[in-house]
């Protein structure tokens, strides 16, 4: 039976994920990523043969992205998003969707804020990061206490994100990944780095205790041994997946398919018309 999301528990602890970020703003946030998605979107609108005059800017972040999008009215990533039905024509979700309870709802928020044939990007962090981190802790902690404690929040897919588009209601859906790979001294190095992005242990089911000495040594000892940087072994290597999503509040002067059966040339003869121009 699936249940109103008001009934489901919460994956985030909210109050947690805000003390989070306000402590790495106050000891000096690392941006790093944060840098490559908003020159990422950046390249994108470029390609874009649009001049937006009314954007829209929802993060966590302002302080890093409302200088890189000064037009952009800023807005928190708040469960319920201080938008107004078709005040925009550009939103941007930037960096934020991967911690939200419910990020089909996010989106569809955004795609109500849209003008007609506006456009939605957005962008977060993907199913494949700090992988590595999340398997060492895993069998640290599996060997030394007999289980597993939530530590690493749950990433999606990039198809499955991309699906999000098409059920919020935006038309020419587009997901897209750019894989990254960090290195790191060690894994208390990545550790602080984390906790300097904001990005620390903030899920609702965490242990709400320290983690014992020997199961941070051992992931340290499983990480380095499992996963060094090939350009360093006395370092390790870590993978950050940032995906991107694109898509447009419906009009009817965007592109449609065409309605099935309805082509005049058989696929047959289409692919041998193809082989002959490459022989």
């Amino acid at each position: 039976m699936t249940h109103p999301a008001s009934d489901r528990p919460a994956l985030t602890d909210r109050d947690a994920l805000l003390r989070q970020r306000d402590r790495a703003h106050r000891t000096g946030l690392v941006d790093l990523f944060h840098q490559i998605a908003a020159d990422e979107i950046e390249d994108r609108l470029a390609e874009v043969n649009r001049t937006f005059t009314a954007p829209a800017l929802v993060t966590g972040f302002p302080d890093i992205w409302g200088p890189r999008f000064p037009q952009a009215r800023v807005v928190g990533d708040a469960p319920m998003l201080d938008l107004q039905p078709e005040a925009h024509d550009l939103v941007i979700h930037a960096m934020s969707l991967h911690w939200a309870d419910d990020p089909v709802g996010q989106i569809v928020q955004c795609r109500r804020a849209l003008r007609e044939d506006g456009l939605f990007i957005g962008v977060c962090f993907g199913n494949q990061t700090l992988a590595e981190l999340r398997a060492a802790l895993g069998q640290a902690e599996a060997e030394i206490r007999g289980g597993l404690s939530p530590r690493i929040l749950p990433m999606g897919e990039i198809r499955d994100l991309g699906g999000l588009l098409h059920r919020a209601g935006l038309a020419l859906p587009v997901a897209d990944l750019l894989h990254q790979r960090a290195s790191y001294r060690d894994l208390f190095h990545l550790g602080r780095d984390l906790r300097a992005m904001g990005e620390g242990n903030a899920m609702a089911a965490r242990l709400r205790r320290p983690t014992a000495r020997g199961v941070m040594a051992r992931a340290a000892q499983i990480l380095a041994s499992h996963h060094p940087d090939r350009d360093d072994p006395s370092r390790v290597a870590v993978t950050f997946d940032l995906v991107f999503l694109t898509g447009w509040a419906p009009s009817d002067s965007q592109p449609k398919p065409l309605r099935p059966g309805s082509a005049r040339t058989p696929l047959a003869d289409a692919l041998n018309e193809i082989r002959k121009k490459q022989q």
